[in-house]
């Protein structure tokens, strides 16, 4: 029987969906963005410009065993949140840090848990309001930290007299994503195995403009080889670690995970608007 025809088996739990990819700066000069958008347009000032490519997005739930930190640059696990209102940023530095210090220790391995900063995101169509209190899904490729501006961070976070002996050791920056009161079919997150990157021709580092500072990401370019997955309605009770940085850099482990929301074609219409918390973490090892 012909079987030129037939479909591999993974086709079915694939879905197309468009990215929106960095483009950089035509003149060939450093790419920069502001944090903060216009409050009158919604938009932040920038130097480059995107541009949406159709991609294919693996559904992978059943086979979340397929990915992890060191290959694939991201981990999905099963963890229930004692804390369930992210009301407030008190509370949510009081009762949901020190749960999730526990519950990356236990996923990764880890001795220290150090978190630097947390966002909800709740998505508004038609809202231009992005303040800090007020950030959407962003739908956008990207990768939120680079080495410089990993380093940066422990120097900016710990205290002056720990930062070198902490950079001496084995340290990541990983990201802890949570949907929160309802599963995130609306907008949900994809992610790119690392294991499909070029990491020398798809990553180009652009300034993140602070009102009192300056950090750094990386804007990731167009590759038709990028394999991207994710997990068709993760629940509150599912998490997602993202690595956004790690020390070796030796071809052994994944070091970072170019990630970005995106409209999901197969989302119900009726389903509840994307309510999300990520909890940025330096991550250090003994």
């Amino acid at each position: 029987m012909p079987t030129a025809d037939v479909k591999p088996e993974t086709k079915l739990d694939t879905i197309k969906a468009e990215l929106i990819y960095f483009v950089p700066p035509a003149d060939g000069s450093r790419a920069w963005q502001y944090i903060n958008a216009d409050p009158k347009t919604g938009e932040r000032a920038r130097n480059f410009t995107n541009k949406p490519y159709e991609m294919e997005i693996e559904n992978i739930r059943g086979k979340e065993d397929t990915v992890d930190l060191d290959s694939a640059g991201f981990l999905f696990a099963k963890a229930v949140a004692k804390h369930k209102s992210f009301a407030n940023d008190e509370e949510i530095e009081k009762e949901y840090y020190p749960e999730a210090a526990e519950l990356l220790k236990t996923l990764t391995g880890a001795s220290r848990v150090v978190f630097f900063d947390h966002t909800i995101r709740r998505r508004r169509p038609g809202e231009i309001d992005d303040s800090p209190n007020k950030r959407q899904p962003v739908p956008a490729v990207h990768v939120d930290q680079t080495r410089a501006s990993a380093i940066a961070r422990v120097h900016r976070h710990l205290p002056p007299a720990d930062a070198p002996s902490l950079l001496s050791r084995h340290f990541q920056i990983i990201n802890l994503w949570r949907p929160i009161r309802y599963p995130a079919l609306d907008h949900p997150l994809a992610l790119c195995d690392y294991r499909s990157i070029d990491t020398k021709e798809d990553l180009v580092p652009s300034t993140l403009k602070y009102p009192d500072r300056e950090g750094e990401t990386f804007g990731v370019k167009y590759n038709p080889n990028h394999k991207w997955k994710y997990l068709k309605g993760m629940t509150p009770d599912e998490v997602v670690l993202i690595k956004c940085f790690d020390s070796i850099d030796n071809g052994s482990v994944a070091v970072l995970t170019p990630h970005t929301a995106f409209n999901d074609p197969t989302t119900p219409p009726d389903a509840p608007l994307r309510e999300s918390i990520e909890l940025r973490a330096l991550v250090f090892y003994d």
